[in-house]
């Protein structure tokens, strides 16, 4: 294994630090500049390198981050072997973590790819996903941001009303109702007399400002919507919206949410690893005399598949009779752990999503169902927001 040069790379905004080892030698430090021209400059070098010992094998790893997979596209097109390592499976000792250093992270890289290429260690590595599904990625998780950012700022109208005693008057019922918007508005916001209502004209002021906000927000909702309709029944994704959106509560947002984020269904092998790439199962301890002594779920994995599954499965549990059954039963074993009940219920949708979408990208063009629109077995809502 003298030809493989290993290179581990702790990568930051402005810079690369990267030690560089061939085989079993003392590596060397070597820090970049992460610009295009740092970027070109570091292959370039690479490639010296690997020649200069008769065409060595390069290998290249760095972690996951938020600078996404620019570099790995990058080093795949220059022809090097890459790899992107999950920082949530590397572990780590409390000293590792108390003396933290540029120069240790990458050396930590570079020996997790020796003891991968010399010992045949496993090795911690994320999916990489085409660039097309990461940038419809984009879209989908820029309406669910727009719609926390609605909650969010409907949960602060609420606060500023109590905040003065103020109480939505009976006969306006329950929500975010027209007549209630109306009574936000006209009533307190801009009021024909501000002395009949306990705000001044600093409250007054905040709550129109947080109206406009959310009016704003909500109109971006609408339009980020019908980007999403269009996504959803491109060649890509129709096959399989067309089964996902079959069952009850999934609605075009919470499939496009599950596809999207999960990419190539095809690549678990059973639910098993589906449910803990999701973090639906539950954190186990046993050592010595403790024995399978199960947890909390993982909450590994993309919270926002957990969040579009937690919405879409109290729709099921309200219209759907055989998911409420499941349920109830499920609780009856431990009425104080109702969230139990929840996480399987969870856990039973996202298989069958599973298997839909999978089912629907295997079957023939022929036998699909010529149709245009979701729609759900029991006709209720379509899942954590109608598109």
């Amino acid at each position: 294994m003298s030809n493989v040069i290993m290179i581990g790379c702790d990568l930051h905004d402005e810079t690369m630090l990267l030690k560089i080892a061939n085989g079993l030698l003392a590596p060397e430090t070597l820090s970049v500049k992460n610009t295009a021209r740092g970027r070109e400059g570091m292959i370039a070098n690479l490639k010296r390198r690997a020649q200069a010992v008769g065409g060595a094998r390069l290998v290249f790893a760095y972690e996951a981050s938020g600078l996404g997979f620019g570099l790995y596209d990058q080093l795949t097109a220059a022809g090097i072997e890459c790899y992107v390592l999950a920082p949530t499976r590397i572990a780590h000792s409390q000293r590792q973590r108390s003396q933290k250093t540029d120069e240790k992270d990458a050396l930590e890289l570079l020996e997790l790819l020796r003891a991968h290429i010399l010992a045949g260690n496993s090795l911690p590595k994320v999916w990489i996903p085409k660039a097309e599904l990461r940038d419809d990625r984009e879209l989908v998780r820029m309406r669910l941001d727009v719609g926390d950012k609605v909650t969010s700022l409907k949960t602060q109208i609420k606060s500023l009303l109590k905040r003065y005693h103020l109480y939505r008057p009976p006969a306006l019922g329950k929500g975010w109702t027209k007549s209630f918007r109306v009574w936000l508005s006209r009533d307190l916001a801009s009021p024909a007399d501000p002395q009949k209502i306990p705000l001044g004209a600093g409250g007054r002021a905040a709550l129109a400002s947080l109206l406009r906000q959310l009016i704003f927000l909500e109109q971006e909702c609408e339009c980020l919507d019908q980007e999403i309709i269009t996504l959803a029944w491109s060649p890509r994704y129709e096959k399989a919206m067309l089964e996902v959106t079959k069952l009850c509560g999934v609605g075009v947002l919470t499939g496009m949410v599950f596809l999207t984020e999960l990419g190539d269904l095809s690549r678990f092998a059973n639910r098993r690893q589906l449910a803990a790439y999701l973090g639906l199962v539950p954190s186990s301890y046993e050592t010595g005399k403790s024995n399978d002594r199960k947890g909390h779920i993982t909450h590994q994995g993309s919270s926002r598949v957990r969040k579009a599954l937690c919405q879409a499965t109290w729709s099921r549990v309200r219209y759907d009779p055989d998911e409420k059954a499941a349920y109830d039963r499920i609780k009856a074993k431990n009425p104080k752990h109702k969230k139990i009940a929840v996480v399987a219920s969870m856990r039973r949708l996202s298989v069958r999503m599973w298997h839909c979408g999978q089912t629907a990208t295997a079957a023939p063009e022929e036998t699909r169902q010529d149709q245009a629109k979701p729609h759900t077995e029991c006709g209720c809502a379509a899942g954590f927001s109608e598109v």
